[in-house]
């Protein structure tokens, strides 16, 4: 478990704080943010049922960022809550999986079979990856925010990798590769970078709830010698 990644959140909620701030002037609360942040991932799920990811990937990385205002603005006014905190975990859960039915349904409805079966399993492998560390947790392991540290495919790189995936699924198959290559090719190639992205993702996840089982695990172990002695 390396510091850096919660080095740099410290470093991005930092930077946020004066724009969160800007908005706690405006009369907006922190869960109001939350639930604006939850409206903008359902702008991206439409948009990616539509089959329109450029716009799709765009507002997810919109929402991504708007997300780190909710959290910042409670820091900035001292307004933290445990109820604040269940929201922002909540809707994080329910953005997330709103985008990947989006997904789901804009490319079965094609007939794109593969990419809505990896974009079910990558679905299946983010909400593992949030249930290991809400459950080890709630059990009183990982103190703090330690378990957001384990692994190698958090919420944040998870995101990531499929604003990635759904940018380029359209930059790929935009009028310049169709004249470079067939329009025909080209749509193909850009359909590879999303299924490239929702695989890694159901991947990465998967890899990422073992590593928090097995830190978790040692965590048990340690604490079962520690009570025998």
């Amino acid at each position: 478990m390396s510091a850096s990644p919660a080095s740099f959140r410290a470093r991005v909620r930092s930077g946020v704080e004066p724009i969160a701030r800007v908005f706690g002037r405006v009369g907006l609360s922190p869960n109001a943010l939350t639930l604006i942040g939850f409206g903008i991932a359902v702008a991206a799920a439409v948009a990616a049922a539509g089959q329109a990811y450029i716009w799709a990937g765009v507002l997810l990385a919109f929402g991504a960022l708007f997300d780190l205002f909710d959290g910042a603005l409670a820091r900035a006014t001292n307004r933290t809550s445990r109820f604040g905190a269940f929201m922002d975990s909540v809707f994080d859960r329910a953005g997330e999986a709103v985008v990947y039915a989006g997904i789901v349904y804009g490319t079965a409805v094609y007939g794109w079979w593969i990419a809505s079966g990896l974009a079910a399993a990558a679905m299946a492998g983010s909400f593992m990856v949030s249930y290991t560390r809400a459950k080890s947790e709630g059990l009183g392991f990982s103190s703090g925010t330690g378990m957001a540290n384990v692994g190698l495919a958090p919420r944040e790189i998870r995101i990531v990798i499929l604003v990635i995936g759904l940018l380029m699924a359209d930059f790929a198959g935009g009028v310049e590769t169709c004249a470079a290559i067939g329009c025909e090719n080209s749509v193909a190639f850009g359909r590879i970078w999303l299924v490239g992205a929702l695989g890694l993702i159901a991947v990465l996840a998967t890899v990422t709830t073992i590593q928090r089982i097995l830190f978790v695990y040692r965590q048990s172990k340690s604490s079962n010698q520690e009570v025998q002695e």
